[in-house]
């Protein structure tokens, strides 16, 4: 327990290292101002939906993929400087727990976090774990909603969707958060 923020801290080995494509990455998002985005990276399927949707929409030209591994573990590496440094980052959850979205708000600060939680957008596959169980096209088709949707909300000027508010009535009913 952090005795100043009174929040658990996670302790970790320091590093000397860097990724050096992850440092030229970084900088260049620097350099151009990309709005960075990170997502859920967790084992199931919806992890799975979260993290592709990220990456289609790094790739539109004012986006770019962030890395919180090395937000988290490497704080002195362009792409976390990027990262804690951007105006806004766009964060896709995979589901209400927003595993990632309580982590992140706690380093960058909840103000610049447009959170998104992509399962209450496509409310699908709440009995299924593994992403295999899900036809690659389909998680590809699932992603693109998921993606279209984050965009449409911020070009609507919408603040993201904060997941973990209300319960869960499509799996567990269990409220996230």
């Amino acid at each position: 327990m952090n005795p100043v923020s009174g929040k658990k801290t996670i302790e970790m080995n320091p590093t000397n290292g860097v990724c050096p494509i992850g440092e030229t990455t970084g900088q260049a998002n620097i350099n151009d101002a990309k709005i960075p985005v990170l997502s859920c990276e967790g084992a199931c399927i919806r992890g799975e939906i979260a993290r592709l949707a990220a990456n289609m929409i790094a790739r539109e030209r004012q986006f770019g993929r962030g890395c919180h591994g090395e937000l988290i573990t490497v704080p002195d590496s362009a792409i976390a400087r990027w990262i804690r440094s951007a105006e806004k980052v766009v964060l896709i959850d995979g589901c209400f727990l927003r595993c990632h979205g309580r982590i992140i708000e706690n380093i960058i600060g909840g103000e610049r976090l447009v959170q998104f939680d992509a399962l209450s957008h496509y409310n699908r596959y709440t009995d299924i774990f593994d992403y295999e169980d899900v036809p690659e096209a389909e998680r590809k088709e699932t992603a693109r909603s998921v993606a279209d949707w984050v965009l449409a909300s911020l070009k609507n000027g919408q603040q993201g969707v904060k997941a973990g508010g209300s319960p869960c009535s499509t799996c567990c009913g269990q409220a996230g958060g």
